[in-house]
């Protein structure tokens, strides 16, 4: 049963001003006892009004925050952005692109978001992947949840292919090599689905044997990789893998 809530959770998405503890602890990176700070701090303020306040809240870190802020949708707030699966490291460059194509961030609506996202392809996704410096297969993640927001888009991915015999954080210990799914690739890294609830984090300088310049180098959202496991801190909810 657990499993079904989980892949629910993160296929959907949940209302950070609804959501309560026992919902908000199946999102991807959040713990029960991150998700009861989340509860109490929503508490103090009234309620979210911008994903970044998520960043306020005890124990939640900028890793915890890289991992669920796609997840967590808040309706009615200061950005709509917020309302989609779009994760806020995408904001700045839709920002830019808003800008480029004479849309109005304050004016926008579910409609116009999809006449965004149409004039988008229209110009012609590579060549905005290409000026952007964004990946293809992301802007197109992108355009996809700006037609139909609330919808997220990595529920259309391939499942991880899993190891019967590990279920959940628990159960993992380092050496154990399994496959996986990259759900996010950031920066330092990139997040793999290994089915136990809590995404792993493989570091840059985990991905290969010689040097990368990004992850995206390497690997896209939606690959199927072989990890092991290097470490697991399952007081604060953190799986680090390796591909070498």
């Amino acid at each position: 049963l657990n499993g079904v809530v989980e892949d629910c959770v993160n296929s959907v998405g949940v209302d950070l001003n609804t959501a309560s503890v026992s919902l908000l602890k199946y999102v991807s990176g959040i713990n029960a006892a991150i998700a009861k700070n989340i509860v109490e701090y929503r508490n103090q303020i009234g309620k979210f009004t911008n994903r970044e306040q998520l960043k306020n809240v005890k124990r939640l870190g900028d890793t915890t925050f890289t991992q669920c802020a796609g997840f967590l949708r808040i309706l009615d707030g200061d950005n709509i952005f917020d309302s989609t699966a779009v994760h806020p490291e995408r904001y700045e460059t839709l920002e830019k692109l808003l800008r480029k194509f004479r849309y109005e961030k304050e004016t926008l609506d579910r409609k116009r978001l999809k006449d965004f996202a149409n004039s988008l392809e229209e110009y012609g996704l590579e060549r905005i992947s290409e000026e952007y410096d964004i990946g293809l297969p992301t802007l197109y993640d992108i355009v996809s949840e700006l037609k139909k927001p609330g919808r997220d888009p990595r529920e259309d991915l391939p499942k991880p292919i899993l190891r019967s015999d590990v279920m959940t954080i628990n159960e993992l210990k380092p050496g154990m090599e399994l496959m996986g799914t990259v759900r996010n690739v950031t920066d330092f890294g990139c997040f793999v689905d290994i089915g136990v609830h809590t995404d792993g984090l493989v570091h840059i300088s985990e991905m290969s044997q010689n040097y990368i310049k990004h992850p995206l180098d390497v690997v896209s959202v939606g690959d199927i990789v072989k990890v092991r496991v290097l470490s697991v801190d399952i007081e604060r909810n953190r799986i680090s893998l390796s591909m070498k």
